[in-house]
């Protein structure tokens, strides 16, 4: 390569560099401010909105209810398998789980596809709060960043409860309470354990796989795995379900209790 070429792709170079960084500090000064959530519940998600903007579109006014529920008044059986099914260090990370976020960069190189996000419950909850669900690299740094300022200012008990609140479960379904209310007519209290690992197994694809219809057996084998890491974790015993697979090789966990 001649000087001259060498000099350009330098140039180029550290343009992009500048140009990213610029959008970096941008992008950190116009985060949105999280420390009301400590006492407030928020009304809408960017989640609901574009649900609402896509159903208009289709000359639709969509009714999408936010039964609020706190924590205490949900199923241990439910939270246990939201926080076993979708993230399970979520008591041990500070909003990103680096070890599974170089695991899912390992297996993304790999399959030449962005297939796996690693996303954390607080990373979740930024993005179904203020984001969209677009894989865009620099749509997940800014993930990144507002799941440690909602570490920074709310607990580990607020930003669960505010994730299982607002979790899309089905097309205009979103949170727990209302996912409990149309699949299975009752209140988040009242849920089994087999109804929360149904609801729970159903979160990594919510408009695929119905909590409310019979499962094929992809989705019956991640509901026995679940429903087997509960007990592993001490919280179901043996005989809670008729369920019999055998606990799979993982570390066990134990956050404190709800």
């Amino acid at each position: 390569m001649s000087p001259r070429r060498t000099r350009k792709s330098g140039r180029l170079s550290w343009i992009g560099a500048a140009l990213f960084l610029l959008w970096l500090a941008f992008s950190f000064s116009s985060l949105p401010e999280v420390r009301y959530l400590k006492r407030e519940n928020p009304k809408t998600t960017a989640f609901i909105e574009r649900y609402r903007e896509k159903e208009r579109a289709k000359g639709r006014r969509p009714a999408v209810p936010m039964r609020w529920t706190p924590l205490s008044e949900m199923s241990p059986n439910l939270v246990h398998a939201v926080v076993i099914a979708e993230d399970d260090m979520f008591y041990q990370h500070k909003g990103v789980d680096w070890e599974s976020v170089r695991e899912a960069a390992r297996y993304n190189w790999e399959k030449k596809r962005l297939r796996r996000g690693a996303s954390t419950i607080t990373q979740q909850l930024a993005r179904n709060l203020y984001l969209s669900p677009s894989r865009n690299p620099l749509r997940k740094l800014k993930e990144f960043l507002i799941a440690r300022r909602l570490e920074e200012n709310l607990s580990k008990r607020r930003i669960l409860e505010l994730y299982m609140n607002v979790a899309e479960w089905g097309p205009g379904i979103y949170g727990a309470p209302e996912a409990c209310r149309v699949y299975y007519g009752k209140s988040p209290a009242d849920i089994t354990p087999d109804e929360a690992v149904a609801l729970a197994a159903a979160l990594p694809s919510p408009k695929r796989w119905n909590p409310g219809r019979p499962a094929g057996p992809k989705l019956l084998k991640r509901r026995e795995v679940l429903l087997n890491r509960m007990r592993a974790a001490g919280w179901l015993p043996s005989s809670t379900t008729d369920y019999a697979l055998p606990i799979e090789d993982q570390e066990t966990y134990s956050p404190p209790s709800l």
